[in-house]
């Protein structure tokens, strides 16, 4: 690993959809639905699926989907409008997956052991009444804190989405940390490139991604920069299991 020490690592700094947990498919089903509707309401030509949405937009929020989606088509999208679209989605999304999701024993007996020796906090372009939900419905939520998850969406003056590291930057100077003190953990192009951006070290963990679109994905999310690839978290823990040096006058 590109990491230096890897003692030196005091915070893990996780994505949340398709990293955390497998949101990002139940999440874009809802979503398009949504989509669809906001696209018909400002007379744009384009619907999707919930895998053709997914496939298009996985790393961004619905705010910048929205933007982008109206200025494919040449469309003047207000702020009023945008925000109210921007909450009917949020509110369609979360009350899905609360619903969909469930809890991964094996993520939270990792997250768990990880906890004991690294500050976990939670860095995500979604909203974070988005967050909660999935958190409380993979009963991750007592091991990311309310004053450690933070969200391109709600945490941040202005919201934006990843790939702007603004969030990590927040991140990062809420938790009182230079970037190579953290390992950024994340499951998609714009997530990498965010975390690079900011400087933190980052791993792609493609636990959740599809097995169709992994050699796809892992190929972008290195060139980003990213350190290393994980498949699961209990990866994670091994790579960051403590180097052990050899004492002086010990047997060869």
């Amino acid at each position: 690993m590109r990491l230096g020490a890897r003692d030196r690592v005091e915070a893990l700094l996780c994505d949340a959809d398709g990293c955390l947990f497998p949101s990002e498919e139940p999440a874009f089903e809802a979503s398009a639905e949504v989509t669809n509707r906001f696209l018909a309401e400002i007379g744009g030509s384009r619907r999707f699926t919930g895998e053709a949405l997914r496939l298009a937009t996985t790393g961004k929020n619905f705010r910048t989907t929205a933007a982008d989606l109206a200025a494919g088509e040449g469309i003047d999208l207000g702020p009023e409008l945008l925000e109210r679209w921007v909450e009917a989605e949020r509110r369609a999304v979360t009350a899905h997956l609360g619903r969909a999701l469930r809890p991964y024993p094996a993520v939270f007996e990792s997250l768990a052991r990880l906890a004991a020796g690294h500050t976990l906090a939670l860095v995500s372009s979604s909203a974070l009444s988005r967050v909660d939900a999935c958190l409380r419905a993979t009963d991750l939520d007592h091991l990311f804190p309310a004053e450690r998850r933070f969200s391109a969406e709600d945490s941040l003056p202005v919201p934006t989405s990843k790939p702007d590291p603004a969030v990590y930057v927040h991140a990062l100077a809420r938790l009182r940390l230079s970037p190579h003190r953290a390992l950024a953990i994340e499951d998609s192009l714009p997530g990498a490139l965010a975390a690079v951006a900011a400087g933190c070290p980052t791993i792609a963990n493609v636990a959740f991604v599809p097995e169709a679109e992994r050699d796809e994905r892992i190929a972008a999310m290195e060139s980003a920069g990213v350190s290393e690839v994980i498949s699961s978290w209990e990866e994670l823990e091994l790579l960051l299991e403590p180097v052990v040096e050899p004492t002086a006058g010990a047997s060869r």
